[in-house]
């Protein structure tokens, strides 16, 4: 199949230029003026448009089956929202239980993602240790493309890890050339505080939101970043939330840490307010972890971003419908956790970020698109409008506006964080593996088209050289 994108400005994170963009068998096979469109191609008028790379998500959890409840967006319906926002392709993840086997799970969730309407990869979960996990963690990186291996700090008596866990799994993952995502939460103080507030009476969302607040944010952000640090490893701490882990990120990094920060669309433009809504459906849609916050951590996310102390934004796209949040009614620790936001990320991030002149286009396509294919390595595959490259393309009327709704959503659940919300600048065309997919409205995935994304493993010297920097170290030695 042969597609060509004409008349538009083809934005990377680095360039911009007036360009037309030919695409055959699922690449990008040229880019220049005036291209002459091929008999039978498909042609898109870009005309007064950017074409930019498709986003990619490197945080959903399609079909997840989380505190007794499925999150309802599986695979194709997650994707197909996706597509309909400008999001050609997202990192999913596969979470054994404690016990089971990661190279099982990771083929349990495979199958399941044979209905994506667009491309996917999978973040695996370490939720317990041992001689298999160690070998299971080998086996995924050589044989299933697996280059990054997630933690949850938070949810005690379930997916949460200690601090053992994490050196072993975290220095693995650098002896293998892999890197470690973080849920930075402190899980003995969530618990302790939900503890707290059952006791005295405080059983609704409102209660969600005190049980976590920043500091046990901030307290776990510091002690993965030391851990990463006795190591020599690079981490990426998936929705930074806060001003105070927002800050450890940046300190870390001007001390020559590497270490990577997410932000997620919502957090930048929700605040707490959300949870104290009279009416109890409404403020357990916002339920999720971590919460809303106060409006002044905005400001230093959005500050994040610009300084490039933090480099990605996710939705962390979990949903659950209104009586899937009605189990916990009588309990907040009981409501599953979990927002939406696959299909309005990118709308979010240029309404409120080009539109409000915080970031600029290119920077635009650097937060949603470009950084997270080279820290999870597959640049330049993904993540750029370049000859040789996918074709997951976006074609962006920045000057188009909608008003985001549950209604009009693609997204399959009854609820939208955004509700009510006016966001100019949209995606007219999506291109997913060369094939118009979004047109003006019209949405024409197809389930199964979607394909798995291999990740390679990093080789890079300073991985290398970490790992012998830790393992000779003089214990008592002051270094230069």
């Amino acid at each position: 199949m042969t597609l060509l994108v004409r008349g538009g400005t083809v934005v990377n994170a680095e360039t911009t230029e007036k360009a037309d963009v030919l695409c055959r068998d699922g690449k990008i096979v040229q880019i220049g003026a005036n291209l002459e469109a091929p008999a039978g191609a498909e042609v898109v008028d870009a005309g007064g448009m950017y074409v930019m790379p498709g986003g990619i998500d490197p945080h959903t959890h399609m079909e997840l089956l989380f505190m007794g409840q499925t999150a309802s967006d599986d695979f194709y319906t997650g994707t197909a929202a996706g597509v309909a926002g400008g999001t050609t392709m997202i990192i999913d993840f596969a979470i054994p239980g404690p016990g089971v086997s990661l190279v099982e799970t990771w083929k349990s969730h495979a199958e399941k993602a044979k209905k994506a309407s667009a491309d996917y990869s999978f973040h695996v979960a370490i939720s317990w240790w041992s001689d298999q996990v160690k070998e299971e963690m080998g086996i995924l990186t050589r044989d299933y493309g697996v280059n990054s291996f997630k933690h949850f700090m938070a949810y005690k008596g379930a997916l949460m890890v200690d601090d053992g866990l994490m050196l072993n799994s975290i220095g693995r993952a650098l002896e293998l050339g892999a890197i470690c995502n973080i849920h930075a939460e402190n899980g003995d103080a969530v618990w302790h505080l939900q503890q707290k507030l059952l006791a005295s009476g405080i059983r609704g969302p409102e209660a969600h939101a005190l049980s976590r607040p920043p500091e046990v944010e901030a307290e776990a952000a510091h002690r993965v970043i030391t851990i990463a640090g006795v190591l020599g490893a690079p981490v990426y701490i998936v929705h930074v939330s806060t001003e105070e882990a927002t800050q450890a990120i940046a300190q870390a990094r001007a001390r020559g840490q590497r270490v990577y920060g997410e932000v997620l669309a919502q957090h930048l433009v929700v605040d707490e307010s959300v949870y104290q809504s009279k009416d109890w459906a409404t403020a357990a849609g916002y339920v999720m972890s971590p919460p809303f916050r106060a409006k002044h951590h905005q400001k230093a996310l959005w500050a994040g971003l610009v300084s490039g102390s933090l480099q990605t934004t996710a939705s962390d796209h979990c949903v659950f419908c209104a009586p899937q949040k009605a189990m916990g009614r009588d309990d907040f620790t009981k409501i599953p956790n979990g927002t939406g936001g696959i299909e309005d990320r990118m709308s979010i991030l240029w309404h409120h970020g080009v539109g409000q002149g915080r970031i600029t286009p290119n920077e635009f396509v650097r937060i949603t698109s470009t950084n997270t294919a080279q820290i999870f390595n597959i640049h330049p595959r993904k993540g750029a409008v370049a000859v040789g490259a996918d074709a997951d393309i976006v074609v962006w009327d920045a000057t188009a506006s909608r008003t985001i709704s549950a209604k009009t959503h693609h997204q399959r659940v009854d609820f939208n964080v955004y509700e009510g919300m006016e966001v100019t600048g949209l995606a007219r065309h999506t291109v997913s593996r060369g094939k118009l997919v979004w047109t003006d409205g019209d949405l024409r995935t197809v389930a199964g088209a979607g394909r798995y994304v291999p990740r390679p493993v990093f080789t890079a010297p300073f991985q290398a050289q970490a790992v012998r920097n830790a393992l000779t170290r003089p214990v008592g030695v002051q270094r230069d």
